[in-house]
């Protein structure tokens, strides 16, 4: 099935959300997202995998994403000097862990290795004739007439290429010249998903308005999904970037209506004080182990408290939460940078879209 919407790459599972598989379901699902792309491989060894623990981490991810709706790639480093052992490779992790597709990230490594693409794409196909495949590699084309494109693309449903826009800011330019070259200068033409820029590179780094330029731009192409690289970058060192894409609504992929707890971890980690309190009844009360406060206004203190004075530079996830309409039990965390620092259990009671009561782990 072809992708519709927004995607982020993923490099190293450890290095988002702490590598826990619900954190980044979870994480995904409020940006919005509709499918991610995991590293599966690199050259002909797997790749996310822990040689410690002898444990895949791939799988546990791909199967909290799916439980939230959302599809997994798996994308594969290639290098061209064994193309059999690297499709044995590529055929081994699509044929063990449940992926929705796969991406061939091909780049200098195999320029004038025309014979190898042919004996990898020949071997993969034989072996996946049907799985959905895509090709990610340079986004001006006639640059790079050393990549065997025609080889590649011949056994490829998509072309997902990198768009970075790297020391300049127009994005929307940069789009529209690599999807005009694709179209002529290398065949067959495949659907085009660009992969846009979350990450910086010697000083330079992208802005909110280059990111909703390159979204417009797609959107204005008729564009069915696009991507970006990457979700350790992004996450950890350009929030307002991640944000700008998460807030951005897909036209044939908007963002799901928030739950009133994602609402509330929304509202948290926009440090809006308003939209805490408006999520609450006006009689809401709110106990923890050391007091019990009731109405907005007191509840609006324990948040400023929060959020200006003992957590200022730190992000809340909600993690998972169970339980009926009218009473559910949140496991959420909070973060500095990229460690976890809390974890906490909270239950919540709901009437009439507000919550009414809150009890909660936190002792504030």
């Amino acid at each position: 099935m072809q992708p519709v919407g927004k995607g982020f790459y993923i490099w190293k599972i450890p290095g988002c959300e702490n590598g826990y598989p619900l954190a980044i379901a979870e994480t995904a699902y409020q940006a919005g997202l509709t499918h991610v792309l995991i590293k599966i491989a690199n050259g002909i060894y797997d790749y996310n995998y822990d040689p410690v623990s002898r444990k895949d981490l791939v799988a546990p991810v791909a199967n909290a994403l799916h439980a939230r709706g959302i599809a997994v790639w798996g994308w594969h480093y290639v290098f061209g000097d064994l193309p059999r052992d690297e499709a044995n490779a590529a055929i081994r992790q699509i044929n063990k862990l449940p992926l929705d597709g796969y991406v061939i990230d091909a780049e200098s490594e195999y320029k004038n290795k025309y014979t190898p693409c042919r004996i990898f794409m020949g071997e993969l196909r034989n072996a996946l004739p049907d799985f959905p495949v895509a090709l990610s590699s340079y986004r001006y084309p006639k640059y790079h007439m050393e990549l065997p494109w025609n080889d590649f693309l011949k056994y490829c449903d998509y072309n997902m290429p990198q768009v970075y826009w790297e020391q300049s800011h127009n994005p929307d330019y940069q789009l529209e010249r690599s999807l005009n070259e694709f179209k002529t200068a290398v065949q067959p033409f495949r659907p085009y998903i660009p992969t846009g820029a979350a990450y910086c590179a010697g000083g330079w780094c992208p802005t909110v308005a280059d990111i909703k330029q390159f979204m417009d731009k797609a959107v204005d192409l008729k564009m069915t999904a696009i991507n970006f690289w990457s979700w350790d970058y992004a996450r950890l060192k350009l929030p307002h970037i991640w944000n700008a894409i998460a807030a951005y609504e897909w036209p044939d992929a908007p963002n799901p209506e928030k739950t009133i707890l994602e609402k509330l971890f929304f509202a948290l980690n926009k440090k809006n004080l308003d939209a805490i309190t408006n999520l609450y009844a006006n009689d809401a009360i709110h106990i923890n182990a050391l007091r019990t406060i009731q109405g907005g206004e007191a509840i609006q203190g324990l948040y400023r408290s929060i959020l200006n004075s003992e957590y200022t530079d730190h992000t809340f996830t909600l993690v998972k939460v169970e339980g009926e309409p009218h009473s559910q039990q949140a496991v959420w965390q909070i973060s500095q940078g990229n460690s976890v620092k809390e974890t906490h259990e909270d239950t919540f009671g709901f009437l009439n879209e507000k919550i009414i009561y809150h009890y909660s782990s936190l002792n504030i």
